[in-house]
C-alpha cells in the first residue's frame, strides 16, 4: 500500500503533495501567461501588494485552523491572478523589474501549505524568509508608486 500524505485526502490529486504542488503551480501559470491584462506594467506592484494584503491574513486564519482545504481556493485565485497580469517576462517583459512581487505571489500558496507541513521535504528552510523579504520589498515598491 502506497503511503499518501495527511492532507492528501482532502485535497485533489494535484494538491496530494507538496512536492506536486510546487511542480505544478509554475505550469499552471505559465499556461495563463497568453492572457495578460491591459493595465501599464508600473500598476503591478500596487496590484500584487493589495492581493497579498488580502490573502495573507486568511492564509493565516487557514493555517491557525489547520483548513487545508482553504489552499484549493487560494491556487485558483493565484493562477486567475497571474492571468491577469502575464507573469512571466516572455509574456510581459515589463514585469521582470517586479520579480519580488511575481515571486511573493507565486510562492504564497506553497509558503501556506509549509506552516501547515512544516516537516514535508518539499517545504526548504530559506522559502518562508525568502517570501517573507519579497512580500515586504513589494510592498515598498507599491508604496512609491
Amino acid at each position: 500500500m502506497q503511503h499518501q500524505r495527511p492532507f492528501a485526502r482532502f485535497m485533489p490529486s494535484c494538491f496530494s503533495s507538496l512536492p506536486r504542488t510546487l511542480a505544478v503551480l509554475p505550469l499552471v501559470l505559465a499556461a495563463s501567461f497568453a492572457t495578460a491584462q491591459q493595465e501599464p506594467p508600473s500598476a503591478f506592484p500596487l496590484d500584487a501588494a493589495g492581493y497579498l494584503n488580502e490573502e495573507l491574513p486568511r492564509m493565516e486564519a487557514a493555517v491557525a485552523a489547520r483548513d487545508r482545504s482553504f489552499f484549493h481556493g487560494a491556487m485558483a485565485r493565484t493562477v486567475q491572478f497571474s492571468e491577469r497580469w502575464g507573469f512571466k517576462a516572455k509574456a510581459n517583459p515589463e514585469l521582470a523589474a517586479y520579480g519580488m512581487c511575481t515571486s511573493a505571489v507565486m510562492d504564497y500558496v506553497v509558503v501556506g501549505m509549509c506552516r501547515l507541513t512544516p516537516g514535508d521535504e518539499a517545504c526548504e528552510p530559506g522559502l518562508a524568509p525568502r517570501f517573507d523579504a519579497n512580500v515586504r520589498q513589494c510592498r515598498e515598491v507599491a508604496a512609491r508608486k
